[in-house]
């Protein structure tokens, strides 16, 4: 019997992401048996070799060593809300390639508004310091609910404006007014979600997916031929007119650069909290199994979505639920439960509730997190920082204040990104900048694993 032609695969290892061989099994879908790691003393890196029969991941895989030289880009979100707290010039411009400012607003006319009033002055002044600095910048035009503070249903006119020639054709030129106006480098849809609802307030049409390739088809031949045109997605491909995500998305790869896969929010506070942005579903039984980088990236790909035009979303944030869980759950979503006040140390999100969004930098300036030293953190003041060996993602548990707070640090982030790399992704996107430290540590953990070098 003929030997089984062999196709090997080097994983570079970093001490942020210490990726092992079972990481690799649980990345690429391998059974365990099928995996053979040379004894080779004089290897720095461990060479794994995957057998015919393991999921057809041969293509992308070759991709991923042909681009392994190519740099990747680490770009981040900047949110109108930040202007007053978090002003653009507090930027390291010299950290990022390119900077989403968020968010441009559609409004029924196919024009473009802002959700804060100070938005206009605060993307001049961030295109001025990032071109100064050798960074690019796109509008990020759509998004979930606008501000924070507002709650504003921003994308609710996304289905009507794409569902015309006419409309379609005026919020070409609007887009294209706007990249002009603010001297852009691109333009991103954030569009939450086309064929199917986000917010309670959209109104989806069964034609959405087929409208969206025909306005960015027009979008791409208006704007000049260096503007960049991307879409931030959800973990699985755009749905066709029944609802189903569809098989073949080569088109939309056809005319845009890349997407931004938002591989996060997946779980947000609940009475039984689950992972924020899970690197795998290494346990097998989740509800949402494309809801990870892996899951994400197998879906797209599987749908000719190129490897190289797919940029992971990364969070700085993570929620707060109350809860006594000792485990995270992946099985399904859970509705929240009300707990009574405890006089123990809480940690509250942005908003001064006990629920909700937390951004890592308050983790630490409201003492649950403490700095080790390499970029490492430990938990304080009554939380216990606990490992979903499932997903791939830290937790803080605190039996005393009955709260969980799933999130991500240096060493997750890191993870998510080696895995980036290695698959062949162009890069990765942080939402948002200013859930970083001062001193830019979920930054450079990230870089760092992409192989970028020092600022």
């Amino acid at each position: 019997m003929k030997s089984p032609k062999i196709i090997f695969l080097v994983l570079q290892v970093s001490a942020v992401s210490s990726f092992s061989v079972a990481h690799a099994a649980t990345l690429f879908h391998l059974d365990l048996h099928a995996i053979h790691q040379p004894r080779n003393a004089d290897m720095q890196v461990p060479l794994l070799y995957l057998t015919p029969n393991t999921p057809k991941y041969a293509a992308h895989v070759a991709h991923a060593l042909s681009v392994g030289l190519q740099r990747m880009l680490f770009m981040g979100y900047y949110p109108d809300w930040l202007g007053s707290t978090f002003p653009p010039e507090r930027i390291d411009y010299r950290r990022f390639d390119w900077i989403d400012f968020a968010f441009a607003v559609p409004e029924a006319n196919a024009t473009l508004s802002w959700d804060d009033p100070g938005a206009p002055d605060l993307l001049d002044r961030l295109v001025s310091g990032a071109h100064s600095n050798g960074c690019k910048v796109k509008l990020s035009i759509g998004g979930w609910t606008g501000s924070k503070h507002q709650f504003k249903n921003i994308v609710r006119h996304f289905s009507s404006v794409m569902a015309t020639d006419h409309l379609r054709e005026s919020f070409v030129n609007n887009v294209v007014a706007a990249y002009q106006t603010y001297q852009l480098d691109g333009i991103e849809i954030d569009w939450e979600y086309p064929g199917h609802s986000g917010s309670s307030a959209n109104k989806p049409r069964a034609d959405d997916t087929a409208n969206f390739l025909e306005f960015l088809r027009s979008l791409r031949a208006a704007l000049p031929a260096e503007a960049k045109i991307t879409a931030a997605v959800e973990p699985t491909p755009f749905v066709d007119d029944k609802g189903l995500p569809l098989k073949d998305v080569s088109d939309f790869a056809e005319v845009l650069d890349w997407i931004l896969i938002m591989n996060y929010d997946l779980w947000g506070s609940s009475s039984h909290p689950g992972p924020n942005a899970p690197l795998y579903d290494a346990c097998g039984n989740s509800t949402q199994p494309a809801g990870s980088a892996l899951g994400s990236y197998t879906a797209w790909t599987q749908a000719s979505f190129p490897a190289y035009k797919l940029v992971l979303g990364l969070p700085s944030y993570g929620y707060i639920s109350s809860s006594s869980a000792r485990f995270l759950r992946t099985r399904s979503k859970a509705t929240k439960k009300q707990h009574k006040q405890s006089t123990s140390f809480k940690i509250s999100s942005g908003d001064g509730d006990s629920d909700g969004q937390v951004q890592f930098r308050d983790l630490i300036s409201q003492g649950a997190l403490s700095p080790l030293h390499n970029n490492l953190y430990e938990s304080a003041h009554g939380f216990e920082r606990l490992w979903d060996f499932c997903s791939g993602t830290p937790y803080l548990q605190s039996s005393q204040s009955k709260q969980v707070i799933t999130f991500d640090d240096p060493m997750s982030l890191g993870m998510k990104a080696t895995f980036a790399k290695e698959v062949g992704m162009l890069g990765v996107n942080l939402f948002d900048i200013h859930g970083d430290t001062n001193d830019w540590n979920l930054t450079d953990a990230i870089r760092n694993s992409l192989g970028l070098h020092e600022t």
